[in-house]
């Protein structure tokens, strides 16, 4: 993993332009480690831009640089309208992505041209292969624990700038230290951040303390309608999207919800599931029995993940049979 850092690093400071590339709809970990990146390049002078299909919310405004990421194709530039060119590229890099489609640039990458150098940084397990140079750590809680290693192996300084968003990456990531995921390494990595500047409680206030009307009553459904299926001690909740709708949930909202309800004592795992828009339902499974695998399951679904965290996105609607609920 040292070689690829070093190796990652030395095209960084070769590159002539470079795209820097994190998840559509962005969560605080993809917001952060683009933020970080951003933070190293202004540093060292370097010509990129930073890309994201879709806004973060707006609690994470706090963090630096962000008002310098592009969340559309087509953006403003001194007030004319300017198209992102995918081939002005030298090197791109994708950060906390998961899959090529959550790039919002799939064929884009794919369709590459020779010259065209590709880095992934990222602490999902791979799905399918798309990078020159793959930098993964599965077993990582976030994606900015990932850049932290990077930062360390290449010798460069940790600024605050730079602390403050890997701290928000992993506190967000790991549920403020309570997924399964977190590791000594994990909160190691965390103390070290707040030695070099980084603000905890504005961190917290802004991702912890910032919960609206609307998110408290969506935790309350989901809380509330969590049962138990015995024949296989496996909890699950239901949101539908007129629930969604009316309380204007975010996907970051539905992840801490998702996260809580790993923390149920004694069930094998937990499934949230929620309808999106188009006709589709959106799965969450969270576990914390140390032999459940709830990858099988997403990867059997159509999705992927973690052991301990995956998700699936399937063609449906919910249709309640009573106290029980149908795919139809």
């Amino acid at each position: 993993m040292k070689e690829k850092f070093k190796e990652a690093f030395g095209k960084i400071s070769k590159a002539k332009n470079i795209l820097l590339v994190a998840h559509e709809r962005p969560d605080g970990d993809a917001v952060a480690s683009l933020c970080a990146m951003i933070d190293l390049f202004e540093n060292y002078g370097k010509k990129y831009t930073a890309f994201c299909q879709g806004q973060p919310i707006n609690h994470f405004s706090f963090l630096p640089h962000i008002e310098k990421i592009i969340f559309e194709n087509i953006f403003k530039i001194s007030g004319e309208n300017k198209k992102l060119n995918f081939h002005d590229f030298d090197l791109i890099i994708t950060l906390d992505c998961g899959s090529l489609e959550r790039t919002g640039l799939a064929e884009e990458i794919e369709k590459r041209q020779a010259g065209q150098f590709v880095i992934e940084f990222d602490h999902h397990p791979m799905i399918k292969k798309y990078s020159d140079l793959e930098i993964r750590k599965s077993e990582a809680a976030a994606t900015a624990e990932i850049l932290y290693y990077f930062f360390k192996a290449n010798k460069i300084k940790i600024t605050k700038n730079i602390a403050n968003c890997l701290l928000t990456g992993i506190l967000t990531d790991s549920g403020n230290f309570l997924y399964p995921m977190t590791s000594e390494e994990t909160m190691s990595i965390a103390s070290e951040m707040l030695l070099h500047g980084a603000k905890f409680p504005q961190i917290v206030k802004n991702t912890v303390h910032n919960k609206s009307l609307a998110a408290m009553k969506l935790w309350g459904m989901a809380l509330s309608g969590l049962k138990i299926n015995k024949k296989y001690n496996f909890a699950f909740s239901v949101l539908t999207l007129d629930e969604v709708e009316k309380n204007g949930g975010n996907d970051d909202i539905f992840d801490s919800i998702s996260g809580f309800l790993s923390n149920l004592y004694g069930v094998n795992g937990v499934l949230f599931l929620r309808e999106i828009e188009d006709g589709r339902l959106k799965g969450s499974l969270r576990s914390a029995h140390s032999s459940a695998d709830v990858s099988a399951l997403a990867v059997a679904l159509g999705g992927g993940g973690h052991k301990k965290a995956s998700g699936f996105v399937l063609e449906g609607k919910l249709k309640r049979d009573g106290e029980s609920w149908e795919i139809i």
